[in-house]
């Protein structure tokens, strides 16, 4: 048997600790807190982005095609997209879904209170399938009814403020040249949590716009894109871009929203801030513990050279003891973080502001890779760091070892 692995077994397993006990407890205790919060800020920071993101895209889409114009208004311009353009835009590798729409400035009238909404048109087209996401109330306006021009979904930000519900009726005026009213009934409520989009947009039939604009039936106010892989969005906005003509432009989600996708980027920044720290942590922990632990066996480390021992062979005593303690402090904190983290997916008992961070609990996201990472990342280093101490085993004399008590 290795006769290092098997003086490091009985040190960890069945040697009586004086005072270095609470030294080493201490160290398990850090790495164990440490693992636990950097588990948990990945998943965490991971979990916002995600959920942020998903949110914007289910109501924005990707990228959007408009027109190229100096019309900086909530009313789109119009326009007719060639359909071998719109054909090459669908076939591109990374596009999923093409939707029509178009939007028109509105102010809503009920219960004796008037809001000013936009009122975003879309077709029987439309995929509704992410927008089903955020839909706490009714459903999503169906295409086949009669009288589906009247139907209507609005934010639960505008329905507390006019006090309307599901089935409520209101009316609402679009200011042209001439006022014209229309009225609607509420089929659905939804709630993004971005403010910008739920205090502002109303859902509802587009051939309305067209008729109010006096439209072609083959125009539209522009093109929402979703697309497979959002990792690639720039390069999907110009691989975009250059299948349209020169008057229209394709807009990346994170150019209408850069103050949200902004604040979602420093969200790295301080994850890696808070890896930093705790791992700074644990590894002091670590080498504190195992100074002590040294200084403890002084004697031991005299007899064995005596005996003959290398250097190298004592000091692999207390790596392999060192590897014990790092390896209990990270079981430990696997168990804690990701049993938390679990606890809070399945439970959302951490609860948020949803004004301030657009979601009314912390999101939780566990990818395998980066516990796996995290864990390699944790014990390769700690252990790296701790043979610069272990180094002090060559600086112990035999002689003044055995008589150390």
């Amino acid at each position: 048997m290795n006769l290092a692995f098997f003086i490091a077994k009985r040190l960890s397993f069945k040697a009586e600790r004086t005072f270095s006990k609470l030294i080493v407890r201490i160290a398990i205790l850090g790495i164990t807190l440490g693992l636990c919060v950097m588990l948990l800020a990945i998943a965490i920071m991971k979990g916002f982005k995600t959920e942020i993101r998903e949110k914007i895209r289910g109501f924005n889409g990707d990228i959007q095609i408009l027109k190229y114009d100096l019309n900086s208004s909530y009313e789109n311009s119009s326009f007719n997209l060639e359909t071998q353009n719109l054909n090459k835009i669908k076939q591109l590798p990374n596009v999923a879904v093409v939707d029509a729409f178009a939007t028109k400035p509105g102010i809503i009238k009920a219960n004796d209170e008037v809001e000013g909404v936009v009122f975003k048109g879309v077709d029987s087209a439309y995929h509704w399938d992410n927008f089903k996401k955020v839909l706490i109330a009714g459903q999503v306006i169906d295409f086949t009814k009669p009288g589906h021009q009247q139907q209507i979904l609005i934010s639960e930000l505008v329905a507390k403020k006019l006090n309307l519900k599901v089935g409520d009726n209101f009316l609402m005026y679009f200011i042209q040249e001439s006022l014209r009213k229309r009225k609607f009934e509420i089929v659905g409520i939804y709630r993004t949590g971005v403010e910008e989009v739920d205090k502002v947009f109303v859902i509802g039939d587009m051939d309305l716009v067209r008729r109010l604009n006096k439209w072609e039936d083959n125009q539209v106010g522009g093109y929402e894109l979703r697309i497979k892989d959002f990792n690639q969005l720039d390069a999907s906005s110009y691989d975009v871009g250059d299948e349209l003509p020169a008057q229209l432009k394709a807009v990346s989600v994170t150019t209408n929203f850069p103050s949200i996708f902004e604040w979602l980027s420093l969200l790295d920044i301080n994850a890696q801030v808070v890896l930093v720290l705790m791992l700074m942590v644990a590894i002091i922990n670590m080498i504190s513990a195992l100074l002590i632990i040294i200084l403890e066996r002084t004697h031991m480390i005299g007899l064995l050279k005596a005996l003959g021992e290398s250097n190298w062979g004592i000091r692999k005593i207390f790596l392999y003891n060192a590897v014990y303690l790092v390896g209990f402090g990270m079981l430990m904190g696997n168990i804690f973080g990701l049993g938390l983290g679990y606890l809070q997916q399945q439970t959302h008992f951490f609860k948020l502001d949803e004004a301030s961070y657009y979601m009314s609990f912390i999101p939780i996201q566990f990818e395998w890779l980066d516990i796996v990472l995290i864990n390699i990342g944790t014990l390769v280093i700690c252990l790296a760091v701790l043979i610069i101490p272990s180094m002090l085993v060559s600086k112990i004399s035999p002689v003044k070892a055995l008589s150390f008590k």
